[in-house]
């Protein structure tokens, strides 16, 4: 099916993937006649419908109107995504490359659009889509975020961010982000392991409540690393000893291991951690 466009004036949202953001996006703006999309799935055409979304056979026939491009798929499908669709996007179109993806690939991506004559926007997408839908933290970046921004919003996002004209910011946000957000559920996974393992799970938690800090990123990050500095060697010790208690349970210390590297790493490198702080306060 081609998708038609509806008003030369009033541009229409494409749409390349439309798995679950794509769904609860277009379903939470009410986008009925304004949208056109395209999956790889021929099953989620049913979908497009059910929103009110005009299924399309390629992504050439949701593209060819559209003013407004989000890219919904999957990270090891974004950049062919973004070289495939350059070649048919309308000129000066915004490509807003939702992706979790590294800076260096949204940089290659911006390539292929802009060679085509699209404006790329690096999107970094801050939080699962449910239960925020419209209003999920979205941080542009890229010559033509502000652009984007605007063109967003009337789309019925209501919680944007432009954070620079360089493309990979928003992305080097993001990707910078998940070493802690989703490295602290990996070691939460090994820790809650062991402890069943062990059968000391309330307690363990209990002992978790009792320390926990509230201070603001900003005093916990540099307290972090300043321990790390200057016990590195002997913090590595007690982990390998950890790293030791959880073999002999069973589980596997893939994060434990790697926190013992780390530490060693930094022992002793308050000078180069003071001297990094500083050559980014210049």
């Amino acid at each position: 099916m081609l998708c038609p466009v509806t008003d030369p004036a009033n541009p229409s949202i494409g749409l390349i993937g439309y798995g679950e953001a794509g769904h609860t996006f277009a379903s939470s703006a009410g986008w009925e006649g304004r949208a056109a999309a395209f999956d790889i799935d021929a099953a989620r055409r049913a979908v497009m419908e059910s929103d009110g979304v005009v299924p399309c056979a390629d992504a050439a026939a949701a593209l060819e109107s559209a003013g407004l491009v989000l890219s919904l798929v999957t990270a090891d499908a974004a950049l062919k995504a973004a070289r495939d669709a350059a070649p048919v996007l309308r000129q000066g179109a915004l490509f807003c490359d939702m992706n979790s993806v590294a800076p260096g690939t949204k940089r290659a991506a911006a390539e292929a659009v802009h060679g085509a004559g699209g404006r790329y926007v690096d999107v970094a997408v801050l939080a699962p889509v449910n239960p925020a839908r419209l209003r999920v933290p979205l941080l542009l970046a890229g010559p033509a975020a502000d652009e984007a921004a605007a063109a967003l919003a009337a789309a019925g996002f209501a919680n944007l961010r432009v954070v620079g004209e360089q493309v990979g910011r928003a992305s080097a946000i993001k990707m910078i982000r998940s070493v802690m957000v989703k490295g602290v559920e990996a070691l939460t996974a090994e820790m809650m392991i062991a402890a069943e393992a062990a059968g000391v799970t309330d307690e363990v938690l209990a002992s978790l409540d009792a320390s926990d800090r509230s201070d603001p990123w900003a005093a916990r990050a540099a307290y972090n690393v300043e321990r790390m500095t200057t016990h590195g060697l002997r913090r590595a010790a007690e982990m390998e000893e950890v790293a030791r208690t959880l073999a002999e349970l069973g589980v596997e210390p893939a994060m434990t291991s790697g926190t013992i590297d780390r530490q060693r790493q930094m022992a002793g490198r308050a000078a180069d951690w003071r001297d990094l702080r500083k050559g980014e306060a210049e």
